[in-house]
């Protein structure tokens, strides 16, 4: 054990992870981590969910949950189901991230979300909505919402099948994300790890506009492609070097091994993300349902918890609350 602590205060560390529902994986049972862990004298980090997926399957039609491995996520999963599954984390607000509905839904989808928000019994506070930034409608379509003070973002997820790989430098996407930008808009970028310097090169073109990394870079925590995580390593950095992009600490156990992975699988990725772009330009983001593919939200939280154990208090409430409502303008 790298410190010890007074028997006292790993007793109430210790309670507070079990009252706030989380189930301690195996390699975290033993009393040293748990009790080296470097979190505030309550142990309730405050947090904002930067990736909270919804999806009503009699409202929307979601195309990629037919998808082979997604099949135990293939139904419904409304606000009471996310306030069930983060019970006594002190979640305090939310950002709503589309779902990838299909095209002709996606206005449905925004009033969803924005009627979502509106609702104070819920901790939805913003909303990501889709669109299609390679698409002339755009422009329409996107100052009609710019107007919802609800509406923080826009995103597309550029690693689908019919998204090949450069589509977000040409020129219709680039001019539709300068426009976000001048609606004091954000843009998520979900796309494949090799193409992150495509990302940078998106945001530098673009300085106007606020860029996020969607999942760490969605590099793969199994994955053996040392060409793949050389890509993903300098797509990164490029973007890092921007002052428009921020990274999502999300989306990441999703790729690790089920029921087998461990907090220690996942930290080699978060680490670098942390490191690359600092304290001030990472956040939080569930990712549930997607998450409970291989983990529950707690299991993933407390994973997070861990992995910045040494780090000081103020730099965890950073990334799991304060930087969010900064960037999201959420105050």
């Amino acid at each position: 054990m790298s410190q010890s602590i007074p028997r006292r205060q790993f007793l109430r560390q210790s309670a507070c992870l079990l009252s706030a529902g989380v189930v301690l994986p195996s390699s975290l049972s033993c009393v040293e981590e748990v009790a080296s862990m470097n979190l505030p004298e309550e142990n309730t980090l405050p947090i904002v969910d930067t990736h909270q997926h919804l999806w009503d399957l009699k409202k929307f039609h979601l195309p990629w949950l037919k998808g082979e491995g997604v099949k135990s996520i293939n139904r419904s999963f409304v606000m009471t189901d996310y306030l069930e599954a983060t019970k006594g984390l002190d979640v305090r607000k939310t950002v709503y991230m589309e779902v990838n509905v299909d095209a002709d839904e996606w206005e449905k989808e925004a009033e969803y979300a924005i009627d979502l928000c509106k609702n104070e019994s819920n901790p939805m506070a913003a909303a990501v909505i889709g669109g299609a930034p390679q698409s002339k409608s755009l422009k329409k379509y996107i100052e009609k919402y710019a107007k919802s003070k609800f509406v923080k973002g826009v995103r597309t997820v550029l690693h689908d099948s019919d998204r090949p790989k450069g589509m977000c430098l040409q020129s219709q996407f680039v001019e539709n994300m300068k426009l976000l930008g001048k609606l004091n808009l954000r843009f998520d970028l979900c796309m494949r790890p090799g193409e992150i310097n495509d990302g940078a090169k998106l945001a530098e073109k673009c300085s106007g506009t606020k860029f996020v990394i969607d999942h760490c870079g969605n590099m793969s925590v199994t994955s053996t492609d040392q060409a793949l995580r050389k890509s993903w390593v300098e797509g990164m950095k490029q973007a890092a070097a921007l002052e428009n992009t921020v990274c999502k600490i999300s989306g990441i156990v999703a790729t690790a091994e089920k029921e087998k992975w461990k907090p220690a699988d996942l930290a080699e990725n978060i680490e670098f993300c942390l490191e690359t772009f600092g304290e001030d330009r990472v956040f939080f983001g569930g990712d549930w349902p997607v998450c409970t593919l291989k983990s529950s939200f707690a299991e993933w939280v407390h994973a997070l918890k861990w992995i910045v154990r040494d780090k000081s208090v103020s730099y965890q409430k950073k990334l799991f609350h304060d930087n969010a409502v900064k960037f999201y303008g959420l105050g």
